[in-house]
């Protein structure tokens, strides 16, 4: 195996570094499509690399050897990897497997647990208005999705604010946000050195929301205003994922004040490049641990004439 096999570690931390300046000066809707890309494929080709060291180990254990039909001792004669580090990597990627397998029931019991809430409140069409004096609103993701909205809120807030709130809410029903964070959110539990990326992807998001009701409104400046006062609002209050007063609220009522951001193509070059060089590595990395067992098996074979 070849040097190579570390690339998506050096590709996640590149990431983590440039995340944050993609999400602020691409397109929200471009930004979140990449930034999504670009930690599941971190992500993937992170658990993958860990699994090729770790399995340079485990090979070596006569029972896994047995079944497998290949030699441990070719094996551990002819690994490039050493038995620390490969060990590294097998005690790294199950806490990593732990910590995606708990985030991953965390999300799915906060959003039952919500859904159940909301059959509890009255509504109309694909609003449900909670009778509490706090503040509050965000998207519910379902079949159908609502958004959920306080009285607290309702008072805040004048009628063309609400307005640009519920389109806000909206725009993250209509194009599935939830799902987008939810990968996300996954990925960073997977590879911790993509937190960065997933914080760059939800201010994204918020951003895509942001811009769709300018859209609906047509009025940015009253968007600006609605999640403001929205935020104002809300205070310290708990902030569901996906709410108009999500992300840093300063940065998003001030691009919402200035001009929309162009798409530039040589922005987006540099993650796609990264994502390419992560998948190769991959590539190369299982053709690399292929020869390393086939030779392995070879000598499994000859030691049984």
């Amino acid at each position: 195996m070849r040097v190579v096999v570390f690339l998506p570690f050096v590709v996640s931390a590149l990431l983590a570094v440039s995340a944050p300046w993609a999400g602020r000066r691409l397109p929200p809707r471009t930004a979140s499509w990449l930034l999504t890309a670009a930690s599941t494929v971190a992500a993937g080709g992170w658990a993958a690399a860990l699994s090729m060291l770790a399995f340079t180990l485990v090979g070596q254990v006569p029972a896994v050897a047995e079944e497998g039909r290949w030699s441990p001792g070719a094996l551990a004669a002819n690994t490039p990897v050493n038995r620390t580090v490969a060990a590294a990597a097998a005690l790294l990627l199950a806490g990593c497997a732990g910590a995606l397998a708990v985030a991953a029931w965390r999300r799915v019991r906060s959003l039952v647990a919500a859904r159940r809430e909301s059959r509890l409140h009255p509504g109309r069409g694909d609003v449900v208005f909670l009778d509490d004096p706090v503040p509050t609103a965000f998207a519910l993701p379902g079949s159908p999705g609502r958004v959920v909205v306080s009285s607290g809120m309702l008072r805040a807030l004048s009628a063309d604010e609400r307005r640009a709130l519920m389109a806000h809410e909206r725009a993250h029903l209509r194009h599935r946000h939830h799902l987008f964070l939810l990968v996300l959110q996954l990925s960073a539990a997977l590879n911790p050195l993509l937190r960065p990326v997933a914080d760059a992807g939800g201010f994204a998001l918020e951003r895509w929301a942001d811009e769709h009701a300018g859209t609906v409104v047509a009025d940015r400046p009253l968007v600006a205003r609605a999640v403001a006062r929205a935020a104002l609002a809300t205070k310290r209050g708990a902030r569901p994922a996906l709410a108009a007063t999500g992300g840093p609220v300063p940065q998003r009522v001030h691009a919402l004040l200035s001009p929309l951001l162009p798409f530039r193509r040589r922005w987006v070059a540099p993650l796609a490049f990264l994502m390419i060089v992560c998948c190769v590595s991959v590539l190369i990395s299982a053709q690399d641990m292929d020869q390393l067992f086939d030779a392995a098996s070879y000598a499994h074979v000859a030691s049984r004439r």
